[in-house]
């Protein structure tokens, strides 16, 4: 379920695509949103839709994913708030190639296609970042299809933890997840099954690498596995 709610100033000022912007830009901008609160669990967008605006994500996080004919969910990538998702369907103006689901109660602001082309010719610093931003996403869709064409489930799973760490922040040569991420989550990231995540990360565990801490999964030697997944890749 989604709820609209009242355009937010503030609010945009947590996006990092429109940072540095006049705060009377950032007011107008507000008001030519439309703005909703989507509860955990639902879902924002469906593919192959035909809606094509961007949204800005204002708080709470979600989940770019898909399914397949078999019903075997792959997911693409958990997206914080600060952050924008739908940039493409708005510059290409085909279809949705996923479908997006809240993880969190999030807060929303949608821009509408002609409105964000506007502001991408009106704040070329917007632009650019915008360019920045879609290169990076082109290399992070070519590792992974890398990953996915030459390496096997157990380093699949290795590079998806090492990626988990790294996001989370490593210090000391050590990373903490947490909240522990699901093993079914894992699995749609790197196209396999929960029980095979289940027994991988056990045997990390044994070896030392990977702990428990509560609600947390902890990497005890991000070096180590940095190592086994670099060795592996450099192999395939």
């Amino acid at each position: 379920m989604s709820r609209n709610v009242q355009p937010s100033t503030l609010g945009l000022r947590v996006i990092e695509l429109l940072e540095g912007l006049a705060p009377e830009k950032l007011d107008a901008l507000a008001r030519q949103c439309v703005w909703r609160n989507y509860e955990a669990g639902k879902r924002i967008i469906s593919r192959n839709a035909d809606d094509r605006d961007v949204y800005l994500l204002v708080s709470g996080r979600v989940r770019i994913t898909t399914y397949s004919q078999g019903g075997r969910q792959v997911t693409f990538r958990d997206i914080a708030a600060g952050d924008i998702f739908g940039e493409v369907a708005a510059l290409d103006e085909k279809p949705r190639s996923a479908d997006v689901i809240s993880l969190d109660s999030t807060l929303l602001a949608s821009m509408s296609p002609p409105l964000f082309r506007r502001l991408l010719v009106d704040e070329p610093l917007v632009g650019e970042r915008v360019m920045t931003r879609l290169a990076a996403l082109v290399r992070s869709l070519s590792e992974r299809v890398i990953d996915l064409s030459t390496l096997g489930v157990q380093n699949r799973i290795h590079a998806e933890i090492l990626r988990l760490a790294r996001a989370a922040g490593v210090a000391r040569n050590r990373a903490r997840l947490e909240p522990m991420p699901k093993h079914a989550e894992i699995a749609s990231q790197v196209s396999t099954y929960r029980e095979q995540v289940t027994r991988e990360l056990s045997a990390l565990a044994k070896a030392g690498i990977l702990e428990k801490d509560g609600a947390a999964l902890v990497v005890r030697d991000v070096a180590r596995l940095e190592k086994m997944v670099e060795d592996v890749r450099g192999a395939a």
